[in-house]
This record gives C-alpha cells, sequence and structure tokens, in this order.
C-alpha cells in the first residue's frame, strides 16, 4: 500500500511540474534558435560530460563542443536533447558557461528536461532521452564552445 501511496503522489508530482512548465513556456517569448545536442557521461562521485552539438540561428547552423562537471553523481550515459534558444541576439554569446536556472526533471524511460542559463542571459530550455543508469544528486553545469 505505502508504494502505491508513493507512486501517486510521484506521478502527481510530475504531472504538475509538466503542467507548471507547459504553462510558464506559454507566456515564454519566441525562441531566438534552436539547439540539438548528443552527449556522453561517466562518474564516480565526480561526473565528466562531453559532447557535441549544433546551433540553428538566423538561418544559420553553427556546431558546438560541450564539456561539463557533475558533483554527486554515479553512473555512465549517453543522452539525446533538443530544444529552444531564449535571448540570443548575437551567436558569439551562446558560447559560455551554463548552469541550471531552474530545477530539471527525469521521467521514467530516460525522458528529462532542464533550463540552463549562460553568463550573458542566454536560456537553453532542453529535452532529453538517455540510455545508461545514473543518478545525479548534486549541481551541474556545461561549457559550450562554438567550432570554427
Amino acid at each position: 500500500m505505502f508504494k502505491v501511496r508513493t507512486l501517486s503522489r510521484l506521478v502527481m508530482l510530475v504531472l504538475l511540474t509538466v503542467c507548471a512548465a507547459t504553462a510558464v513556456a506559454a507566456d515564454s517569448p519566441k525562441p531566438s534558435g534552436k539547439v540539438s545536442i548528443e552527449s556522453k557521461s561517466i562518474a564516480a562521485g565526480v561526473g565528466v560530460t562531453w559532447g557535441e552539438g549544433k546551433l540553428s540561428f538566423k538561418g544559420k547552423d553553427y556546431p558546438f563542443s560541450i564539456d561539463g562537471l557533475t558533483v554527486v553523481d554515479f553512473g555512465i550515459s549517453k543522452a539525446s536533447a533538443t530544444g529552444d534558444v531564449y535571448n540570443l541576439t548575437d551567436v558569439a554569446k551562446f558560447a559560455g558557461t551554463y548552469v541550471a536556472a531552474e530545477a530539471g526533471f527525469a521521467l521514467a524511460g530516460g525522458v528529462g528536461g532542464m533550463v540552463l542559463r549562460n553568463q550573458d542571459g542566454v536560456v537553453m530550455h532542453v529535452r532529453s532521452t538517455s540510455k545508461g543508469a545514473k543518478l545525479q544528486l548534486g549541481p551541474s553545469g556545461l561549457s559550450i564552445k562554438l567550432k570554427n
């Protein structure tokens, strides 16, 4: 009985989070661009993430690389993410260090989402799917560098 009650509460929390995120997205301005990211990570206490992606901005595609660190993190995973970019006025402001601007979420089957913000106020709303097993309890950050 305890497991059913806990599971019901968890499902309700996820539904409320998704509804709140949808309401916030409805009030959000039009995206400046779009991103797609492929990444891998490995962790045993402190984790490392690496990968690459593509920014679509003003009709052009810009490849970029990502590197990141996490703490209180364990496991190995591979993730694919897509998302919208906001507050981007110049492609040069896309590069930088991104940190979680809002709490992320993860659902069964490796589906998740997060809002990230960099030092220039550029915001990414990303949705991801992942394979592998990973537990992350601490903060994370990503460094993005545009490729030439």
